[in-house]
């Protein structure tokens, strides 16, 4: 079970709840020792994910990642996610090659422009199965590559789930060929990312997404590192079933997430 601990107990944690309720739902799951690095891995993720969202233009977002790679490289920068994340690093709580790889993939974000299906998931797997395979070796996983698929799955629903806020960013990160077939192109879903056309988009992506498979059990220990696909299915369900995402997450998910936490995974 879960440690019962009060509901926000640590600096990152109090971070994580207010950024990111799915990540710290799972987080709970996490051994204690080992939970407030998890929840640092995670606003290290988040502050990647913000460099293209904040800025205007990708040459920004890349000089945003570079500063981000010049302090896992050991550049030493007073920042409140940046000093504890040089100090996870120095004590081998974190690897930096983990870290670099994020980094690369949001790089990659940052251009946003995916021609197929194949590199979109690709991109997944780097990206968000990336996180979760980092979170996973924090936690102690023999074999932390098992939670990759863990994490591409969240990334696929988080990705499907968040069109229209990419697109007041100015931006779309859908795979071109699955928007043609469609007869959209990137420009039309930022100019009108709540259009009906692209429920049958979101069913396709969404199927594609559940039927890619390769999910080994984790160890209970490392658990944590895969629960976000708990989450992830459901969401993809409701997508391939024509239904909207909720708001705000229902009784349903917490106790699907709670259940699988208790249970291992």
């Amino acid at each position: 079970m879960p440690d019962r601990s009060p509901a926000v107990p640590t600096p990152m944690l109090a971070r994580l709840r207010a950024s990111d309720p799915d990540r710290f739902l799972t987080a709970l799951f996490a051994p204690p020792a080992r939970r407030e690095t998890l929840a640092l891995l995670y606003a290290f993720d988040h502050e990647l994910a913000r460099a293209r969202a904040v800025v205007s233009v990708p040459p920004l977002a890349l000089i945003r990642l570079q500063w981000w790679r010049e302090v896992i490289e050991g550049a030493p920068r007073r920042h409140e996610v940046a000093t504890p994340l040089t100090l996870a690093l120095a004590e081998g709580r974190l690897l930096a090659d983990d870290l670099l790889a994020l980094v690369a993939a949001r790089e990659i974000e940052a251009e946003a422009e995916f021609a197929d299906t194949g590199a979109w998931f690709a991109w997944l797997e780097a990206a968000y199965g990336g996180v979760a395979v980092a979170a996973a070796r924090l936690l102690g996983a023999p074999a932390p590559e098992a939670a990759r698929p863990f994490g591409t799955l969240m990334g696929a629903a988080r990705v499907l789930g968040g069109v229209i806020r990419h697109a007041r960013e100015g931006r779309c990160l859908l795979p071109a060929d699955a928007l043609a077939a469609q007869g959209l192109v990137p420009e039309a879903v930022i100019a009108t990312p709540a259009m009906a056309a692209l429920a049958p988009l979101y069913a396709a992506l969404a199927g594609q997404a559940l039927a890619r498979g390769g999910m080994r059990p984790l160890p209970r220990a490392a658990c944590a590192a895969g629960l976000g696909a708990v989450l992830a299915r459901r969401d993809l369900t409701r997508l391939v079933r024509g239904r909207a995402l909720p708001e705000a997450r229902g009784l349903g998910d917490r106790l699907a997430v709670m259940r699988a936490g208790l249970l291992g995974g």
